[in-house]
């Protein structure tokens, strides 16, 4: 039991120094010398994709207003703010049952009198979960920011041409006289 209650903590912790280390890959050497890669040239590219990460690791959404994306900023915030409203929350109802259940060891009366200890150290320990899951996932929303500028930022210099279409239309077919299938059909379409 002592192992579950730390996982999550252990995990987002690992997840953490993985991030933290940089992508090194090792060097092979031929004839004592190390083969160095070269590092890529964004010059060509409209937005600079390192600067919109660093950007968006700084401060939350500002990679994204760099790439001139910035209807994305109040979709990051609502994330970052419906998730540390559920942290609240769940931190409320573990909280709530954690002193139902110190009540009940006590031999005090609790406010949940229909549950015996069984029940309330299963509400503690889901209540703790849940939390725990929330300021996980708080992590997850900062990293996808990051990640988003970082590929908006690599997709600038790609041109979007009117001469592709994407048509999307229902589709009916008839394999017999009783078996009839509905479905919908992509169809595209290059334009010369």
């Amino acid at each position: 039991m002592f192992i579950h209650l730390k996982a999550p903590w252990i995990a987002m912790g690992l997840l953490l120094l993985w991030l933290s280390v940089e992508n090194t890959s090792f060097a092979q050497k031929t004839d004592s010398t190390e083969v160095k890669k070269e590092k890529p040239d964004y010059s060509l590219l409209p937005k600079n994709p390192k600067k919109a990460t660093l950007l968006s690791a700084m401060v939350p959404g500002l990679g994204q207003i760099y790439n001139n994306k910035a209807w994305k900023v109040p979709i990051i915030y609502g994330g970052f703010i419906t998730d540390f409203y559920f942290i609240q929350y769940n931190n409320r109802r573990y909280d709530i049952f954690i002193q139902a259940l110190n009540s009940f060891d006590k031999g005090e009366t609790t406010q949940f009198p229909s549950l015996n200890r069984v029940a309330l150290v299963r509400n503690v320990e889901f209540w703790r979960r849940n939390r725990d899951l929330t300021i996980l996932f708080m992590g997850v929303i900062y990293a996808l920011n990051i990640v988003d500028a970082n590929v908006d930022a690599h997709l600038s210099g790609f041109e979007i041409s009117d001469d592709l279409a994407l048509d999307i239309k229902p589709h009916f077919e008839s394999f017999s006289s009783h078996n009839n299938t509905i479905g919908i059909s992509l169809h595209f379409k290059f334009k010369p």
